[in-house]
């Protein structure tokens, strides 16, 4: 038998177990009665052989083990191969601290594997290639891996999903792992993006500090209420960036001007040496939660790193003194086509309003090289009808990239 048809055995054997493990417990506690069930498969001797089983797994020589992992993710470049990648890490525990271990960051590797790598930096040499496709009908966003439909098939793999939801002053855009559930309270809630009233600028909130040494200073943005979670639970929303569209009533400046400002990647990022903020895990904040301050934290606003507070730490990586700054690439005006032209390389081919590529903008006394300047590190573009593309790079996060494109679904009659 291969190695992947006794790793999905083993798979099949852990689901089992715990679905026996689940079934006599209900059948046990339900209204206080001891029910009494039939023995599936061989009873306790069937589950002894399948523990004993997962022993003889676990216990693997980590030499050996690390090895095994290390030739299924070198083999496994993209989906949805990797789905033998993210199976490892599934077997047990001493599986999945190796898999980690062994895994690299998009950064390192140019490959998205576990849901932290959403989170982190895109490769410095090439982007990693994306689609978006627009639900118009329930006004929802899915962000796909692959070139678009029609090439990536199968190969396709659904990364982010996002809702729009619209308030009286303001418009929502909710991001999640999964696309059936938005809730801000949720495991899978992944951040939002805020729109003032006029749809000019716009708010990036991450559901955790991407910066871990201001972690101690992060505080969750309020209490929900106990109907919609069980007490004590926070919806955490940590404001990371800014989004602004520069206003065109007269309609006389051409196209739209963003501009993004960054606050949680320092302008070293993209310096020579630089280091751009790469969280390695989740937050986990059931330890905060359950302190007797809990309470009384959770009535504090969301951090900001834009604040003036954060600009005071020189070592900070969030600091508000050189934040990245992003703007669109000024089009050229193209005499026989009568319109402002852009440069994608084949991944745009319908011409909209949404179409842009954003460049890092610097002040001369930052020092960023001129060829860092004019590298593309985000661009969007419509190749279909509710069909865009999303290319980002280093040091621009899959999350980032997408909340910032997502600014541009939104009504803006005072920009164009």
């Amino acid at each position: 038998m291969s190695f992947k048809g006794k790793l999905k055995e083993i798979r099949d054997d852990i689901s089992t177990t715990f679905s026996m493990g689940k079934l006599q417990r209900n059948r046990t506690n339900r209204r206080g009665r001891a029910y009494i069930a039939p023995e599936l498969g061989g009873g306790s001797e069937f589950l002894s052989e399948l523990i004993e089983e997962q022993s003889r797994w676990a216990n693997l020589p980590p030499e050996l083990l690390h090895d095994v992992i290390q030739r299924v993710e070198g083999t496994e470049t993209s989906w949805p191969g990797r789905r033998d990648v993210v199976a490892c890490a599934s077997v047990c525990k001493s599986w999945r601290e190796i898999t980690k271990a062994a895994v690299k960051t998009p950064e390192q590797c140019g490959c998205i594997t576990f849901p932290i790598s959403l989170k982190q930096p895109g490769p410095r040499d090439s982007p990693i290639q994306c689609f978006i496709k627009r639900e118009r009908a329930t006004s929802t966003y899915h962000l796909y891996l692959g070139l678009s439909p029609a090439l990536s098939g199968d190969m396709s793999k659904v990364l982010l999903a996002a809702k729009k939801i619209r308030k009286a002053t303001s418009t929502d855009f909710r991001i999640s792992f999964v696309g059936s559930d938005f809730c801000q309270t949720s495991n899978t809630y992944v951040g939002k993006l805020r729109s003032n009233f006029l749809g000019t600028k716009f708010t990036i909130y991450d559901s955790q500090t991407p910066c871990p040494a201001m972690k101690s200073n992060c505080k969750p943005q309020r209490k929900v209420r106990s109907i919609q979670v069980s007490p004590g639970v926070a919806a955490r929303n940590y404001n990371v960036a800014t989004v602004s569209f520069e206003l065109n009533v007269l309609r006389t400046r051409g196209p739209r001007r963003m501009h993004c400002t960054i606050h949680s990647i320092p302008i070293s990022a993209i310096q020579e040496g630089g280091i751009a903020p790469t969280p390695l895990e989740f937050n986990n904040p059931s330890d905060e939660q359950s302190s007797p301050l809990a309470a009384s934290k959770l009535k504090q606003p969301p951090i900001d790193f834009s604040s003036t507070s954060l600009a005071e730490s020189s070592e900070s990586l969030c600091s508000k003194r050189d934040p990245l700054v992003l703007k669109n690439k000024a089009p050229r005006w193209h005499e026989q086509l009568q319109c402002w032209c852009l440069n994608f390389k084949g991944r745009v081919t319908v011409a909209s309003v949404k179409n842009f590529q954003l460049v890092a903008a610097a002040e001369p006394y930052q020092n960023v090289p001129v060829e860092e300047q004019e590298k593309v590190i985000l661009q969007f573009g419509k190749i279909g009808k509710d069909i865009f593309t999303m290319d980002y790079r280093y040091p621009l996060s899959a999350f980032q990239a997408f909340a910032i494109c997502l600014s541009s679904f939104d009504t803006k009659p005072a920009c164009e």
